[in-house]
């Protein structure tokens, strides 16, 4: 659970700024001509207490709106849940989730905390930077979407230094995994198609072009003109396929940039070409010189200078990227018991008997499930 969390908090944090400065540009006003919403202080109706720290209604009612918003792909507001019943609907079935996220974020950030690691200044500006660049924002657009979404710099420094804190423990976590070598070869006997390497092959090319001619304002190739390249490029073939040296042959005939450098292209994976190109060259060998193949704007005769074909890589080249991979695929596994282990200790105490049986019932399911 607490990865797709970490996931939402990052990307809430982009959902409610981009809404934001959508906000902005739709109602065609200059970023600093939008006010700061002014928030009463209010007391918070607190739900639960994990170990201290609370979480209030108002915080659930913001996260289920962003789940929504998520799932819906639309900027939604307290009173869209009000008239819209298919959207109070979905409460229902994502509330609890909600909530076993909370449970596992406090949980978390209460221990990276003790961690004693702190967010510096010099990782929140690179995370705002980061933040700002993937959404083409400037300073002065940050400041006022975050303003339109009701948060201050201050805010968004605490929202990231959660997702600091999440990842500490995290690294924490993964740091005491040991993967032994017999585990190593398992995974990688069992997943061979991760470590193959690519088709690639070295060709020559000669190319012939066949001139256009505009006709009634379009571009057209003169039939004659096109025998004649197509037969040009029959004969070369001729005497290559009679011994002729190719790469004096692309010297003295072709009409491609590549001639400067013999021809030679490549090497190129095989996967990477249009399927009917990959067709036709996957059944050349080394030395094979292929039909003329007619091109947008001529003639093409390809000879294969050398090929290898895909091939599983060797184990020792690939150990360190199989020791990656079984720590991906077993990070979920591992933070799930860790939780486990850390939600027994944590005193969690409901305020809302609803939602505590709420809760509750989610996680006897997920306890089931897994």
């Amino acid at each position: 659970m607490i990865e797709g969390s970490m996931k939402r908090i990052v990307a809430g944090i982009v959902v409610a700024v981009m809404s934001a400065v959508g906000t902005v540009a739709a109602q065609g006003q200059a970023p600093q001509a939008a006010p700061a919403p002014s928030r009463p202080v209010v007391l918070q109706r607190v739900l639960v207490k994990v170990n201290g720290a609370v979480f209030t209604k108002t915080e659930l009612e913001e996260r289920q709106i962003q789940t929504l918003a998520e799932r819906n792909q639309r900027q939604l507001s307290q009173l869209d849940l009000q008239n819209d019943a298919s959207l109070r609907a979905m409460l229902v079935e994502i509330t609890p989730e909600i909530l076993a996220n909370v449970v596992d974020e406090l949980i978390v950030i209460q221990q990276g905390r003790e961690m004693g690691d702190r967010l510096s200044d010099a990782q929140f500006k690179s995370a705002v930077d980061g933040i700002k660049k993937e959404n083409q924002l400037d300073d002065t657009t940050l400041v006022t979407a975050l303003k339109q979404s009701g948060m201050t710099i201050d805010d968004l420094r605490t929202q990231i230094e959660k997702t600091f804190f999440r990842q500490q423990v995290l690294g924490e976590v993964m740091g005491r995994l040991t993967i032994t070598e017999e585990e190593a070869r398992q995974y990688y006997r069992a997943h061979p198609e991760e470590f193959m390497t690519p088709s690639l092959m070295t060709l020559r090319e000669i190319f012939i072009s066949v001139p256009t001619e505009t006709v009634a304002g379009q571009l057209s190739f003169n039939a004659a003109a096109d025998e004649a390249a197509q037969a040009k490029m029959v004969a070369i073939r001729e005497r290559a396929a009679k011994g002729e040296d190719f790469a004096a042959l692309v010297t003295e005939f072709s009409e491609s940039a590549s001639k400067a450098n013999g021809g030679l292209i490549g090497p190129i994976n095989l996967n990477e070409l249009a399927e009917s190109l990959q067709t036709r060259l996957a059944a050349l060998k080394t030395g094979d010189i292929d039909q003329p193949i007619r091109t947008a704007k001529g003639y093409q005769l390809l000879k294969v200078e050398s090929r290898s074909d895909s091939a599983v890589e060797p184990f020792d080249k690939v150990r360190d990227a199989i020791g990656n991979r079984v720590r991906d695929s077993r990070q979920g596994e591992l933070m799930e018991k860790y939780l486990q282990n850390m939600r027994a200790q944590a005193i969690i105490e409901w305020k809302d008997e609803e939602l505590k049986k709420l809760y509750e019932q989610y996680m006897a399911q997920q306890k089931k499930t897994n």
